[in-house]
């Protein structure tokens, strides 16, 4: 896919930008799903701009629905929550990821219909966010996926080898949630060992219908580590904002409109049944 082509779907005539990264450790990881299946309905609805939203989710552990089906799920989530993590499970694809407050998350959302949004192209425009967003560094961001990281993916962000990101995508009515996390700070390598005693516990070396990564917190790293330099929260969502600004020209601050508020309350409490009934097994 051309670079060209990633960076049109990034140049939009307004980003509606909701900046939720400094909502503290009660803005829980079932809110943000809600709110990204909100703002795919109204923006594929074409009843809102292309909105851009960051996030950050304190101590919790998103399992996939596939790690819900581990052998011994129980003794998994009790090893996260010894480590004092929550753990919830996402209403799509992937598998296990750490967010914690040196976790920058960043959701971009678009209609569907736009310039005929195909999955890798939503991929790629993230890529090329990131790419621009940190390109006062000498250093080579690539998209492959990094064997023994954990939620492997063919979009997994790396430098040197060693994966920082992850990148998942959600469609919903009409609307396309390209989401990424970004390990700006703290230990990349400390992250994947929880995730990976995740699994010891949860699998216990049972031949499984579905395959779980082999973990090597050796792969991981964050941004700082990877850098040499100190990256905050703020660092982060200011590269954010003058890379969105500089890709489309404009960008405005927003919150949920009156109908979209509406409509978060509906998937907020399927979110919070789903979730119940993923780990209720």
């Amino acid at each position: 896919m051309e670079q060209g082509n990633s960076l049109k779907l990034l140049h939009q005539p307004v980003w509606r930008v909701i900046d939720q990264s400094s909502l503290g450790p009660m803005f829980e990881g079932l809110q943000s799903f809600a709110m990204d299946d909100t703002l795919c309905t109204s923006v594929g609805a074409g009843e809102a701009p292309a909105t851009a939203r960051a996030w950050v989710h304190h101590d919790t552990v998103v399992l996939g629905i596939q790690d819900t089906r581990t052998p011994y799920l129980q003794k998994g989530l009790d090893v996260l929550g010894q480590a004092g993590f929550r753990s919830i499970v996402r209403n799509s694809g992937g598998l296990a990821v750490v967010l914690d407050d040196g976790v920058l998350n960043i959701s971009l959302i678009f209609s569907e219909d736009e310039k005929g949004i195909d999955i890798n192209r939503g991929y790629e425009a993230m890529v090329e966010l990131v790419r621009i967003m940190f390109s006062d560094f000498d250093a080579e961001i690539e998209a492959y996926e990094v064997e023994g990281s954990y939620c492997p993916g063919s979009y997994d962000l790396s430098i040197n080898g060693l994966k920082f990101a992850g990148i998942s995508q959600r469609r919903i009515r009409g609307g396309v949630a390209v989401q990424i996390y970004l390990c700006l700070s703290g230990s990349g390598s400390a992250r994947a060992e929880l995730i990976k005693q995740f699994y010891e516990q949860a699998v216990q070396g049972e031949s499984t219908k579905h395959k779980y990564p082999s973990i090597k917190p050796e792969v991981m790293a964050s941004l700082s580590e990877l850098l040499n330099t100190p990256l905050t929260i703020g660092d982060g969502m200011l590269r954010f904002l003058q890379s969105l600004k500089k890709i489309s020209g404009t960008i405005s601050a927003g919150q949920l409109n009156e109908k979209e508020a509406l409509l978060y309350d509906g998937y907020f409490s399927r979110v919070i049944e789903r979730n119940h009934r993923s780990l209720a097994k």
